[in-house]
């Protein structure tokens, strides 16, 4: 793959920056999916009020552009990993969020629920006991999912300058600066990130969307 201004491989700093955008990738989708889905369970099950300003919560990030939210939380909190996760988790939440709060309110009604409502189960028992364990299928497949977007975001914000700062290698921050001051004459300095930034989210899609049509019954019985 050659080497770059600084004679530095290029392969070794890819291997190298796949640890921070697939760490910032693994992070923040567990913490945005995570506690999306556990708020749309909660939202869900409990209903009313709650229910009401949760949507509208979610509504209004669901409103906003991803990467605009993004820069949003950045330039709140800075430049950094963190700062970085928690703006993709943010971009993530509301999607599992509205699934699981779905997926519980089909499943609230379900008789067995009733019945351990009826032998005098806490709410906290019939969620973390009877909903969360039937809601687990859509979690990983939105988890899954969400893998490959969370990659596209991190590069996006390297890119334009706003993500894991310099000289960390990231796969994004590669893709700036002088790789396109040398665009012509050595190529490969934007050609071997932008490679791997393909291969990570289409690979991440492609699991999710086997996920899916391995856990979704109406997908299996179409097929």
């Amino acid at each position: 793959m050659g080497t770059d201004e600084f004679g530095r491989d290029i392969f070794s700093r890819i291997a190298h920056g796949s640890r921070i955008s697939l760490r910032v990738g693994f992070i923040s989708v567990l913490l945005g999916t995570a506690l999306g889905s556990l708020l749309g369970m909660v939202s869900g099950y409990v209903g009313g009020r709650f229910d009401m300003v949760t949507q509208r919560v979610m509504d209004a990030l669901m409103a906003l552009p991803g990467l605009i939210l993004a820069l949003m939380v950045i330039a709140a909190l800075g430049r950094g990993e963190f700062p970085v996760i928690v703006a993709i988790a943010l971009n993530i939440g509301p999607n599992a969020n509205r699934l699981l709060r779905a997926q519980c309110l089909t499943i609230k009604e379900r008789p067995y629920v009733d019945a351990a409502r009826a032998l005098g189960a806490s709410n906290l028992r019939i969620i973390m006991g009877h909903i969360l364990p039937n809601s687990l299928a859509p979690f990983l497949i939105i988890a899954t999912a969400g893998l490959g977007a969370a990659i596209l975001i991190e590069a996006s914000l390297s890119f334009l300058g706003f993500g894991v700062p310099p000289p960390a290698p990231s796969w994004g921050g590669m893709l700036t600066g002088n790789a396109q001051q040398f665009a012509v004459s050595a190529p490969w300095l934007a050609i071997a990130p932008g490679v791997a930034i393909s291969l990570a989210v289409f690979a991440f899609n492609v699991l999710g969307d086997a996920l899916r049509d391995v856990w979704d019954p109406r997908l299996r019985g179409a097929s």
